[in-house]
């Protein structure tokens, strides 16, 4: 985590994707439940990965991405690494809610958990398809304690997941304050 800013206080490309990417083996323990939370995730990381490689000098810093794009007009395009990095955040939002509400509310179901987070993070940017499909996966979320026995390891589960949502948010914050100066912050799911 330490290397996602560079000394200057830039976000790094590469090492905010490889955060990102961290969370997928979690994703998977969820099974059906985050299957699509897991896809959007992983195809927006491909995408910022892939413009990354074409040139890692000129995307070194995370924003150069957004930056490229608002010059060309092309941010607010679906398609757009912009739409990706907006999308990897809020995702990642969901995730952070979710990681401190499994460490804080230890007496909460994993589909109170999940349907906390969702309401505080994703629930407002989606249209009624999106939000109906995440309260359907919802119900095939796994047993709570099951699931936290099954990540936790022989480490402390919740002191682990209070450290990321701890180092983590302030990233996040700092990304949606950056979207929201070049107005893409209020993008909804098309």
């Amino acid at each position: 985590m330490k290397d996602v800013k560079s000394e200057h206080g830039e976000l790094m490309t590469k090492p905010f994707l490889e955060v990102c990417k961290l969370v997928l083996p979690i994703l998977d323990k969820f099974g059906a439940a985050m299957t699509v939370v897991k896809s959007d995730i992983s195809g927006n990381i491909a995408r910022l990965e892939s413009k990354y490689n074409d040139n890692p000098s000129r995307f070194n810093y995370l924003y150069s991405f957004v930056q490229a794009e608002v010059e060309i007009k092309t941010a607010k395009s679906s398609s757009s690494c912009s739409n990706g990095l907006l999308w990897l955040t809020r995702a990642m939002d969901f995730i952070v809610v979710l990681f401190h509400n499994l460490a804080q509310h230890q007496d909460w179901s994993m589909s109170q958990a999940c349907n906390d987070s969702y309401s505080k993070t994703l629930k407002k940017w989606h249209g009624w398809l999106a939000s109906s499909s995440f309260t359907v996966a919802i119900k095939l979320a796994p047993d709570r304690k099951k699931f936290m026995e099954v990540i936790s390891g022989n480490g402390d589960i919740n002191s682990d997941m209070e450290k990321f949502c701890t180092a983590f948010s302030p990233i996040l914050q700092q990304i949606h304050k950056f979207l929201t100066s070049v107005g893409l912050d209020s993008m909804k799911a098309s």
